[in-house]
């Protein structure tokens, strides 16, 4: 059997490896028989333009507002903004709610602008529901954008004001390649402040739009810093009226955002680096400003989503919504990987696959919420991530303590069997949450796990910040996703 040749992307890191192993300001002419290697190295290797790593991390959020009753503040925010024209972005759910009441009180008496309300976003919104959104937008020219609920609502606003400032622009034009073209934003979009009704997304914090692509069976998305709100307005009375199931699965969402971002390739091991600082992408790699809201946001999330599963407890409503937003901030910076990189094809194929119709959400289609897809893959991602960074991982499970297996002792530990300590951990986590035990649960079956796999690899977005997966598109890539899929059918 003949041996399986590196990949192009594995040489260009050996080769950045040579080249930047002796000397840290990439290029000086400092001596040192390392750099005399590499230099030798370099002039008898055939010529290419190796793919510089970063060396540089950029902290971007939106402002935020956190307290009880902050919605009602809202019509001031807009009449301080001097708008003229205010589109409200809602679903028809919320449209009936407590938040939704309040915005719009606050509107008529304070923002001294008329408003257009469009609350026919869609739950998990596809390419269809984004385009009528933007259709809305396009055709009443807002001076400025609110978006009143979970994250596909704040999702679907961001993208309803990106293509008001672009009306000529097709949805794919900024959809991330290499499902779409990726173009850069480079115009100033519209004011738009977001009121999370979910403790979930972080979306009010972040430059991403997540939409279901049904005809390519997977999710992606648009991510630019250009599209965060100007505010988010954290209010802890909105989440009241979340159903558990709600509440559980957007909390799930949160903690592995934050565990995603934390255990991300460093910033600094991530190619290229971009030629023009406005090229940065928003998702960079961990690194120390974000690994510190990452780490509290798990803390948060791992103490007390058992609480809100046994009972509606205000402090751990707080503290949840709370997290949601510090990770927000955590991955809108830093990035996530292989459990959202998985999940969107789980959420993508469920439609005309197992059609799965998760308990406790009242839609008349078939839905595995974001958090739940997220989640089925984490215990086997965690075991697979781990020995890139133990000392990371071994943070994450002295988190999961409680649920490590009797007897276990993170000091007498070793490195290698830090992956299947948190593997164990983390189902354990969830099965006390009463999720579904793994992907077959759902109605997947094995012979589904090469269509999972397929629909993982365009991900590149999110999938170029796992570590250890090497070139994502290659042999490797392939197999230690389809590896990743099969560990994850049950637990």
């Amino acid at each position: 059997m003949a041996a399986r040749l590196p990949t192009r992307n594995a040489i260009f890191r050996l080769m950045n490896a040579t080249q930047h192993g002796a000397c840290p300001c990439h290029g000086c002419r400092a001596g040192g028989a390392a750099h005399s290697v590499a230099q030798g190295f370099r002039r008898f290797a055939t010529p290419v333009d190796l793919p510089q790593k970063e060396y540089a991390f950029e902290i971007a959020a939106a402002n935020l507002r956190f307290g009880d009753g902050v919605t009602s503040e809202v019509g001031m925010d807009f009449k301080n903004q001097k708008a003229t024209k205010i589109g409200v972005f809602t679903d028809r759910n919320v449209a009936k709610l407590l938040p939704m009441r309040v915005a719009m009180d606050s509107l008529q008496q304070h923002a001294g602008a008329p408003f257009e309300v469009f609350e026919n976003v869609s739950v998990e919104p596809t390419e269809d529901s984004f385009r009528e959104a933007m259709a809305f937008a396009r055709k009443h020219n807002f001076s400025h954008f609110l978006a009143v609920g979970g994250g596909s609502v704040m999702d679907t606003a961001k993208a309803a004001n990106l293509f008001t400032v672009y009306p000529e622009a097709d949805l794919f034009d900024f959809i991330n390649a290499p499902v779409g073209k990726g173009l850069p934003i480079a115009k100033t979009l519209r004011p738009l402040i977001a009121i999370p009704t979910t403790a979930g997304t972080g979306s009010e914090t972040t430059g991403t739009a997540i939409l279901d692509i049904p005809s390519q069976n997977f999710k992606t998305g648009i991510a630019n810093r250009a599209l965060r709100p100007i505010l988010g307005v954290v209010d802890t009375r909105n989440t009241e009226s979340c159903p558990t199931a709600v509440h559980i699965s957007s909390g799930l969402d949160v903690l592995f955002h934050a565990m995603e971002s934390y255990t991300a390739i460093p910033y600094y091991e991530r190619t290229p680096r971009p030629s023009n600082p406005l090229l940065r992408p928003a998702y960079q790699g961990s690194n120390p400003i974000a690994d510190i809201f990452s780490l509290w946001a798990v803390r948060q999330a791992v103490e007390h989503l058992p609480r809100i599963a046994k009972s509606d407890e205000y402090e751990s409503r707080h503290q949840m919504l709370l997290a949601a937003t510090f990770a927000g901030i955590a991955f809108g910076n830093a990035g996530v990987h292989l459990c959202h990189g998985i999940s969107y094809p789980i959420s993508g194929l469920n439609k005309t696959g197992p059609k799965w119709q998760h308990p406790g959400y009242k839609v008349d289609k078939p839905i595995i919420p974001h958090g739940v897809s997220v989640a089925l893959t984490g215990p086997a991602v965690f075991r697979f991530t781990a020995p890139s960074a133990p000392s990371r991982h071994r943070e994450l499970a002295s988190v999961f303590s409680a649920y490590l297996a009797p007897g276990t002792s993170l000091d007498r530990l070793a490195d290698a069997d830090l992956g299947p300590a948190l593997f164990d951990a983390v189902a354990r986590f969830l099965d006390g949450l009463g999720l579904p035990r793994g992907l077959r649960a759902i109605g997947y079956k094995d012979e589904d796990v090469p269509r999972l796999v397929k629909g993982a690899i365009p991900q590149r977005r999110v999938l170029d910040l796992a570590p250890g997966i090497g070139d994502v598109a290659g042999a490797d890539g392939e197999e230690h996703l389809t590896t990743i899929v099969s560990s994850s059918m049950a637990y």
